[in-house]
């Protein structure tokens, strides 16, 4: 029997460190696995079962780690909420995941406290940490039960919702496996395994970005899994991440480009402040990063970034750095077991170096479906692989290279243009802190490309400024892909994990008139 998972490596060694919160407080292994014992007997004592829910709404912080622990051994579902969702939407996922509990802290503001009173979900058992009107305090819950291990152990799931882009978001849901869940977190680690990451090392895994986010709780708690310890951030910023990789021998992450933008235009002196050479598995994902950037960063933190290509349904591939360094841009290869294909939109399998829709296989144990909503499950089906709606193409030797996403593309005159590529040009000009790229209407070609800049610091962004932003990039992307106007934001609405929100930027444009795509 391995000796692998959180709760025999908590058993055999208690004092081990576990986890270095975002105020740079120290818990144990035995430290969580007390508290997370403690909820499963408190939610039993609730009447929550095995196949039923717990939602938590919380900072990034010991607690939701606990909560996580506490489902993943008494076969409870997990469901991680966005905190910055309004009550209304907070509601529904309560009620459509048929919470039987929710957590949620004092810091997050009024949702959660609205959700609860608007929300029919089947036992109204609210719990938080601090004074939350509506809620009992998680501490008092917890405090009068035994530290002991529960009897029945038995793996729970992580159901996600997905970012609802469309209509309402929908839950992920897997078959609970009916395993031990130390069996459970070990094959979930071996995600980990398959970019050279091993157990027992003497491995620091740094949480910079929201844990209710799919791959970054995946990442943590897998760390858990294997050993390792996590330093974590509650709001990440550049120099933090740095200060922390510095201070704790930082060995593995997961990131998003955006961080990696902003970490680079740091002033020279202020990275140079740093020692990042403890790194050594730097993994992203979430949008395509542009060439140049993974370069400087590979030239900075040495060969330790790491990329793949998944969604929260499945997927994927990944590429090491001398994969990448072989074929710049790449996503990487199709991972053990996965299978990648590019289909166009009659359903015909394209050969290599053609652009489309990119499909991947939905292995066994990968099997889900929206909750409450088949018809969404199979439409973004073709047989046994599914897609998020990602365009890009495969070359000769297998490997992916993304587009952009489907419903960003714009078409212009009849022609295909990527928002992504200009995007990865424009985000190297030196006063451009961050940036978007879409299509607004045009009467004459269907749609010409707008792009929305966040100036650097102390740069205004004036007709001076897009005169030169586009005589810049006038001399890197064909005339056809050049932006008709630019607009100017103090900062462009992203979540705290990177993800930006176009449609917030590009929905107006559009009201009352219909896109193409």
């Amino acid at each position: 029997m391995s000796d692998l998972g959180f709760w025999n490596l908590a058993q055999a060694d208690p004092e081990a460190t576990a986890l270095i919160d975002p105020n740079e407080v120290v818990y144990s292994r035995g430290q969580l696995l007390a508290e997370s014992n403690q909820m499963v007997h408190g939610l039993r004592t609730l009447g929550v079962e095995p196949g039923d829910t717990i939602a938590v709404m919380m900072p990034n912080c010991k607690d939701f780690l606990v909560a996580y622990l506490a489902c993943a051994s008494a076969g409870f579902y997990f469901v991680p909420i966005n905190w910055h969702l309004a009550g209304p939407e907070v509601a529904y996922i309560l009620e459509d995941s048929e919470a039987k509990a929710f957590f949620s802290h004092a810091t997050i503001g009024d949702a959660p406290k609205l959700a609860v009173k608007e929300a029919k979900f089947p036992m109204q058992a609210a719990f938080s940490i601090g004074d939350v009107d509506g809620f009992s305090s998680l501490a008092d819950f917890l405090t009068v039960q035994p530290t002991t291990m529960p009897d029945n152990l038995t793996a729970g799931s992580t159901m996600n919702y997905t970012s609802g882009t469309t209509g309402r978001p929908k839950g992920v849901k897997r078959a609970l496996a009916g395993i031990d869940p130390n069996t459970m977190g070990e094959l979930n680690a071996m995600f980990m395994m398959m970019f050279g990451i091993q157990a027992h090392e003497n491995n620091v895994h740094f949480t910079g970005s929201p844990l209710y986010h799919t791959a970054v709780l995946i990442w943590t708690t897998n760390s858990l899994h294997l050993g390792h310890s996590v330093v974590m951030m509650e709001k990440w910023d550049a120099e933090g991440m740095l200060y922390l990789i510095d201070k704790y021998k930082v060995t593995t992450s997961h990131m998003v480009p955006t961080q990696f933008v902003r970490s680079l235009k740091l002033p020279q002196a202020t990275r140079d402040k740093y020692d990042c050479s403890s790194t050594r598995h730097m993994i992203h994902a979430a949008a395509p990063c542009p060439i140049e950037i993974k370069r400087s960063m590979i030239e900075w933190w040495g060969p330790s970034i790491y990329e793949y290509y998944a969604a929260t349904e499945g997927g994927g591939t990944l590429v090491t750095p001398d994969e990448w360094m072989q074929y710049p841009g790449t996503v990487g290869r199709a991972w053990p077991s996965a299978e990648v294909k590019i289909f166009n939109d009659d359903g015909d399998e394209l050969p290599a170096g053609d652009v489309g829709t990119i499909y991947m296989l939905l292995s066994e144990n990968m099997r889900f479906e929206y909750k409450g909503d088949k018809a969404k499950t199979q439409k973004e089906r073709l047989g046994n692989y599914f897609t998020v709606g990602d365009v890009g193409y495969l070359n000769e030797e297998g490997y992916l290279f993304l587009s952009d996403r489907k419903i960003d593309m714009i078409i212009s005159g009849g022609a295909n243009i990527y928002p992504a590529e200009i995007e990865n040009e424009l985000i190297l000009h030196e006063k451009v802190t961050d940036c978007t790229v879409f299509g607004i209407p045009n009467a004459d070609w269907g749609e010409e490309i707008k792009a929305v800049v966040q100036p650097a610091d102390g740069v205004i962004g004036d007709q001076a400024l897009t005169d030169e932003i586009i005589e810049y990039l006038a001399g890197r992307i064909a005339k056809m892909k050049l932006p008709r106007s630019i607009d100017y934001l103090d900062e462009l609405p992203r979540d705290p994990n990177g993800k930006l929100y176009k449609r917030r930027l590009r929905d107006p444009y559009w009201e009352g008139k219909t896109r193409q795509v």
